[in-house]
């Protein structure tokens, strides 16, 4: 026997109100789920995103800098 069929069996046993909170935990777990999965693919997209917009920096030649070009100075 699967999981859900297990589910499905007790959960007939149960009566109807608490039938309708198992329905609010299974739709809260796959809220919860579909959030987590989201997050996932949000940094996957960010971490892309900077992938691709720092690619080749690292062959480009950065600019040395010294005290002449600061503009302003704090004591």
């Amino acid at each position: 026997m699967i999981v859900a069929d297990a589910i499905y069996e007790s959960v007939q046993k149960l009566p109807q109100p608490l039938q309708a909170e198992v329905l609010d935990f299974v739709e809260f777990l796959l809220l919860r789920a579909e959030r987590a999965a989201g997050i996932e693919e949000e940094k996957t997209w960010g971490t892309l995103s900077l992938d691709l917009a720092m690619h080749g920096m690292e062959d480009e030649e950065t600019p040395e800098y010294t005290l002449a070009d600061l503009k302003e100075r704090f004591a």
